[in-house]
């Protein structure tokens, strides 16, 4: 009989890890629809069956492997003024750093269950933090989806479509940009 240290991390955590971290490649590299979960388990390793064990089908997967916290900035600690700027220059951060957040863009254009996760940051993690900063909480899910709209717009053209003027533009570049539009969003005046 093995005993395990207590404290000691069990089989199944390294199993759901490595298949997590299998699942978070292969979602990045091929996309929701193509991506497998055979292709998911021979690349952690392991039977299929347990794939399906720990997580029930590939939505549930995704699901798990697409779990995400944006850390976004605490903003109110800022000048209003600067906000936009830094909004910005964090989601450049953060998309040149995880893929995640890229398989989850390409995946959200064409599949129910990624559009629904897309949403649910987009409600839980954005919407709070638009809300902090908005001048009229009742408009603040309005400005938080323009928030989204040159972020996300800005995420498929430089990172998913890879068009080359928003690939070779710097991040002090795009900062430049798009922060007083996204500054707008947050604070301005409604139109």
């Amino acid at each position: 009989m093995t005993t395990e240290a207590p404290g000691a991390p069990r089989r199944s955590d390294a199993t759901k890890a490595a298949i997590l971290e299998a699942a978070r490649e292969r979602f990045a590299a091929d996309g929701y629809e193509r991506a497998t979960i055979r292709a998911i388990a021979r690349d952690a390793g392991i039977d299929p069956s347990m794939v399906m064990r720990y997580y029930g089908n590939k939505e549930g997967l995704f699901a798990a492997a697409s779990a995400f916290d944006l850390r976004l900035p605490a903003l109110g600690a800022l000048p209003g003024k600067h906000a936009g700027a830094v909004l910005v220059a964090h989601f450049l951060d953060r998309w040149e750093q995880d893929e995640v957040l890229t398989a989850l863009l390409r995946a959200g254009v064409t599949n129910a269950v990624a559009a629904e996760r897309a949403r649910s940051i987009f409600r839980e993690q954005l919407g709070p933090l638009v809300a902090s900063l908005s001048p009229d909480p009742a408009e603040a899910p309005r400005r938080a989806a323009l928030v989204a709209s040159q972020i996300l717009g800005m995420a498929l053209a430089r990172y998913v479509l890879c068009l080359p003027p928003a690939v070779e533009m710097t991040k002090e570049e795009v900062v430049g940009w798009l922060a007083p539009t996204v500054q707008r969003y947050l604070t301005g005046e409604h139109p």
